[in-house]
């Protein structure tokens, strides 16, 4: 039987946010700040770490910003001004833009603890179970708390429990619980290097085909190094690469791109290299259902191209939040009408990001970007503009883009 609130533990809330990563923090943060009782679940203690590339470009900036801990997480992270794509055969272009990188062990304690100073009442290690329905209607949930099943009731509910599909499909809101994705990375200790790698470096190569390789430079001698696979036919066992294994790109990220073999073979590794699944291109879930709303990694708010996402499940969390509060007597269709709204309205971006990602698993589109790059400032500016979204990412990679690459 579940726990009754007489053992300390809440039983009602305005809203209950389940996860607390950047979307569920997020979210949290700008419903409490209205003034709303908000319960915030999570499965783990914080600080915690979480699988990522732990880049930030110019739409994380801007959501930091509006979180107000821009120049918290500022003064935690190693700021970047380049962005170093690398062709496979070796041509080399540094893009201009805004960026940082911080772990997410860092990040998302931060953004938490935001949460929390505007009101939020954080709960953890709290592992959320199933939904609590009032016949199609979601009015709470059911948690696996260290105290025991435990029942919390809520005018809405927002999922933001990131990738991995157990709770989205509990929920009732997973249309497909393959991901669109995955990723592989780990932290490497090597000060020699610092003044060397000092970009975010994404190399293409045919032996990384379907994805892409990185380094990320992070704080105190530490880099991020990865690879991540985001071609979905594969990830799912449809397509021409049946049988592909993110160790086997890791180790040829490492064979084929001297920077990464010098960092292994000269650095220490620090803790597990890890995976993690991606959800991408606001795919593959329903966004909402009766009394539930769904953020972040649940609806698929990963860039497909880049595999970035931080910056756009921060906008998913506040978009959430926004359809909430705008009009609190508002009917649960309309909450939720808004909200899809918000969400349709992103929509082209994830399209461009979607078709720019073909330079994943056909590399030889990298090589003419970057040689075209090197030569004409005007292509340059564009790609420093698909970082700010400012320019169209997919119009580069189609024919007549291609066409314009090589005649511009």
């Amino acid at each position: 039987m579940p726990t009754s609130a007489a053992a300390g533990l809440p039983a009602h809330c305005d809203v209950l946010v389940v996860g607390a990563g950047p979307a569920g923090s997020a979210c949290a943060q700008l419903l409490a700040r209205a003034g709303l009782h908000v319960v915030l679940a999570d499965q783990h203690n914080f600080p915690r770490d979480k699988v990522c590339g732990d880049g930030l470009i110019p739409d994380s900036h801007a959501a930091l910003r509006r979180l107000g801990v821009y120049d918290e997480v500022a003064a935690l992270a190693r700021a970047v001004h380049h962005v170093r794509c690398i062709g496979p055969r070796g041509g080399v272009v540094d893009v201009p833009g805004t960026m940082s990188v911080v772990p997410r062990q860092v990040l998302d304690h931060v953004l938490v603890r935001a949460a929390q100073d505007a009101g939020a009442k954080l709960h953890t290690p709290w592992r959320f179970e199933t939904p609590l329905l009032d016949g199609e209607q979601v009015v709470g949930a059911t948690f696996k708390t260290p105290s025991g099943p435990h029942d919390v009731r809520a005018r809405w509910v927002v999922l933001a429990t990131g990738a991995v599909p157990q709770a989205s499909i509990a929920a009732g809101l997973c249309e497909r619980r393959t991901p669109s994705g995955v990723a592989l990375r780990g932290y490497v200790h090597n000060p020699a290097l610092v003044p060397s790698i000092t970009q975010l470096q994404l190399l293409w190569h045919p032996r990384l085909r379907g994805g892409y390789g990185w380094i990320f430079p992070e704080p105190d001698g530490v880099f991020n190094i990865g690879v991540g696979l985001t071609d979905s036919q594969w990830v799912n066992g449809k397509g021409r690469r049946q049988d592909f294994n993110l160790r086997d790109m890791f180790n040829a990220l490492c064979e084929v791109y001297t920077p990464a073999r010098e960092l292994m073979a000269g650095g220490t590794l620090v803790g597990e290299i890890k995976g993690a699944p991606l959800r991408c291109s606001l795919k593959g879930a329903r966004w909402t259902r009766p009394g539930l709303l769904g953020t972040g990694e649940v609806v698929g708010s990963t860039y497909d191209f880049t595999g970035e996402g931080i910056g756009k499940a921060m906008e998913t969390g506040m978009l959430a939040a926004e359809a909430i509060v705008q009009d609190r007597q508002a009917s649960d269709a309309d909450v939720r009408q808004r909200y899809e709204a918000g969400l349709a309205a992103l929509k082209p971006r994830f399209q461009m990001y979607e078709a720019a990602s073909r330079v994943n698993h056909l590399p030889w589109l990298a090589d003419l970007v970057v040689w075209r790059a090197r030569k004409s400032p005007r292509i340059l500016r564009r790609m420093s503009g698909m970082l700010d979204e400012t320019q169209n990412p997919g119009r580069l990679f189609t024919w007549g883009g291609m066409r314009k690459l090589m005649f511009e």
